[in-house]
């Protein structure tokens, strides 16, 4: 049996698996509902692994290819069409070993509705798969608002206090910006004749002025979601009403889905447009560092913090992506879209672990907890460590290359912006170790605190498979950089090109 035939097809939908059993269990029989969860998506994250067992590290282009015409119409065809290569493959990985973790981390702090809670998770983890797999912009643009959704209602639903307007106004800006998406993609795909991303890539031809307000449709739709600065309000308020799951998924994947379309559409679509505005996003990645960091380092709220925090570090995946070649830039931003997917999900596991026992996130109501939860503090530490981008973790690695890259770029003043953006790594130190300062060390004043119990095995297991990518990344890179190298080595080869003809 070639189950290479239809695994991506597999990957994206069995979380319905999951659904089905779900649907027919009773709204009371809570621990078969988390259970059927967790094991839909532990054997979802399975199949991912077959993915990367049949996947050629050598091979540049799409592999696993699966695609049927979907519909046809006047101007063109419109088909289901899956694919995964270097730019995507990670992606895929993170988001099938993230959603399992998130879904344990329910196992307590969910209680109400947990049916249509874990439905919806799931549901989740099937749009978040199709947009890193549809490589028709149709499909794509399907995929992208399907996953909308559930965050919707995992937000609107099973938030804080505030999580209806969180809610409504992470709607709002997300079909906003993809509203513009829609028409770009509209028009490409009926000029072109095909809505096919690997067929438009060969076509080429498009003018410069309409590759200019093509990359902007696409690019302000993919920036809102990044977000990057200063289209990124709505995303405090999302993760600090989020549920912790919904926090951990929403910093860790569907983020990740603005960068990645940066990089798998407005680079390869319209080649020349981006390296003439370049230096423009460039610039405006280093104002979200800056910007980021300083607003992170005044907020008294830790899951405010690090939802800042994330403002900073996705600054750096947008300036590598921009550096555009050398390739090793645009490695570290996809090795940095993982980085980031690793230690803000485990972060925000760690808000979320201090949330359930003491119903707060003020830092100054905190102080001192090392004492009475040690275990809790020395994992807190390292994946704050991890965050900062310590030597020997996850975080340096990514970094470390955007900023190399960066600096021998050929796009205008982008040395000038790494310079600058590295003063981002030495701001992150400054707020995290502030945090870590505030929450874990002095005295334990405050008498709530003195009977806080340390973490359960149930919780150190949810955070473990993290922990050990963070050291695994941080100390053996090779074979992360080994999945993304061809893919990443033929696009920036197309922007070479790409540059030397505009220049003629």
């Amino acid at each position: 049996m070639n189950l290479g035939l239809h695994l991506l097809s597999l990957v994206t939908f069995f979380p319905l698996v999951g659904v089905l059993v779900i649907l027919f269990l009773n709204d009371q029989q809570k621990t078969a509902i988390r259970w059927t969860a967790l094991l839909t998506t532990l054997a979802t994250f399975g199949l991912s692994l077959l993915v990367l067992l049949q996947f050629s590290t050598s091979n540049p282009d799409l592999q696993l290819v699966e695609r049927a015409t979907w519909v046809n119409i006047g101007g063109g065809e419109i088909s289901y069409f899956l694919g995964v290569d270097g730019l995507s493959i990670l992606l895929l990985l993170l988001t099938t070993f993230l959603t399992p973790i998130a879904i344990l981390s329910t196992w307590d702090a969910v209680q109400d509705r947990v049916k249509g809670f874990m439905i919806f998770f799931l549901l989740m983890e099937i749009g978040m798969s199709g947009v890193f797999l549809a490589q028709d912009l149709v499909l794509f643009f399907v995929f992208w608002e399907f996953s909308l959704v559930p965050m919707y209602f995992l937000i609107g639903v099973w938030g804080g206090p505030r999580r209806i307007y969180a809610a409504i106004k992470f709607f709002l800006y997300t079909m906003a910006g993809s509203i513009l998406m829609l028409v770009a993609i509209l028009w490409l795909g009926l000029y072109q004749g095909t809505f096919s991303l690997p067929d438009l890539i060969a076509k080429g031809g498009l003018p410069a002025t309409t590759q200019l307000w093509l990359f902007l449709g696409f690019a302000i739709a993919f920036a809102v979601k990044v977000p990057l600065f200063p289209l990124h309000s709505w995303l405090p308020d999302a993760h600090v009403e989020a549920p912790t799951a919904g926090s951990v998924i929403l910093a860790g994947v569907l983020l990740k889905m603005g960068a990645y379309g940066l990089l798998r559409f407005n680079l390869s679509l319209f080649p020349q447009a981006s390296i003439q505005l370049a230096p423009w996003l460039a610039a405006i990645a280093v104002i979200g560092i800056l910007y980021g960091a300083a607003v992170a380092f005044v907020q008294k709220d830790m899951k405010k913090l690090v939802a800042y925090s994330s403002v900073s570090h996705l600054g750096f995946v947008v300036l590598g992506l921009f550096a555009l070649t050398p390739s090793i830039a645009i490695q570290g931003s996809i090795l940095q879209m993982i980085n980031h997917g690793v230690s803000t999900g485990a972060l925000f596991l760690i808000v979320g672990m201090i949330y359930e026992r003491r119903h707060t996130r003020e830092m100054d109501r905190l102080g001192g907890i090392w004492k009475v939860m040690p275990v809790y503090g020395a994992l807190s530490l390292i994946v704050i460590l991890s965050s900062i981008g310590l030597p020997g973790m996850n975080g340096f690695v990514g970094e470390f290359s955007i900023l190399l890259g960066s600096f021998l770029s050929t796009v205008p003043y982008s040395p000038w912006f790494a310079g600058i953006a590295a003063l981002g790594v030495i701001l992150a130190a400054v707020y995290l170790l502030h945090m870590f300062e505030k929450v874990f060390l002095g005295p334990l004043n405050n008498p709530e605190n003195a009977g806080l119990k340390d973490l359960r095995p149930r919780e150190i297991l949810t955070l473990l498979p993290l922990l050990v990518m963070i050291f695994w990344i941080g100390l053996y890179p090779k074979p992360f950089f080994a999945l993304i190298t061809p893919s990443v080595a033929k696009l920036a080869a197309a922007l070479q090109t790409a540059a030397m003809t505009s220049i003629h």
